[in-house]
C-alpha cells in the first residue's frame, strides 16, 4: 500500500468513490449519461462498507468505541439503501432522479466520512493491532467482497 497509514489509504478511497460520483453529476443531465463512473463507484463504496464492518470495525468495538461504530453502521446502511435505489434509477433509466439520489448520497457522504475519517481512521491507526492492520490492507490491496453480502443495517 503506497499510502503512510491505514486511514490515509481509507480516505483516498473516499476521494475516490466520491470522485466518481461527481464526474457522473458532472455530465449533461439531458439523459441518464454514461453511468459506468457511477456504478464503479457505487461497487467502491459497498466495497468499502464491507471492509470497515468485516475488518475494521470489530476489533475497534473491541477497544471500546461502540458508540461511533454503532453510528457508523446505521449510516452504513441508509447509504446502502440509497445506493440500492441508485441501482434501480440507473435501470429505469430516470436521469433526473438519479441525479437528485447522488446529490443527497453525495451530502449524507460528507458528513459521513468527516466523522469517520475524524475519529474512527484516526482510531483505527492508533489501535489495531499488525495482524488486524495487515488483514485490512491485505483486503484493500486485492479483496473482493463477497457475492449478496449487504450492510449490516441496511433494509431497516
Amino acid at each position: 500500500m503506497e499510502h503512510k497509514t491505514l486511514g490515509a489509504a481509507l480516505e483516498a478511497e473516499h476521494r475516490d468513490i466520491d470522485g466518481g460520483i461527481e464526474a457522473y453529476l458532472a455530465q449533461p443531465a439531458d439523459g441518464v449519461g454514461t453511468t459506468g463512473t457511477l456504478q464503479r463507484s457505487l461497487a467502491g463504496l459497498r466495497r468499502n462498507i464491507y471492509l470497515e464492518e468485516e475488518f475494521l470495525f470489530p476489533p475497534l468495538k473491541t477497544a471500546g468505541l461502540m458508540g461511533p461504530i454503532f453510528v457508523m453502521e446505521r449510516e452504513h446502511g441508509t447509504l446502502w439503501n440509497i445506493m440500492d435505489r441508485l441501482d434501480e434509477l440507473i435501470t429505469e433509466q430516470d436521469a433526473a432522479a438519479a441525479r437528485d439520489t447522488c446529490i443527497r448520497l453525495l451530502g449524507l457522504l460528507e458528513k459521513h466520512n468527516a466523522i469517520e475519517e475524524k475519529v474512527i481512521y484516526r482510531q483505527a491507526d492508533e489501535l489495531l493491532n499488525s495482524s488486524e492492520g495487515t488483514a485490512l490492507s491485505g483486503f484493500m490491496e486485492s479483496g473482493s467482497m463477497p457475492t449478496g453480502w449487504v450492510a449490516r443495517s441496511a433494509g431497516k
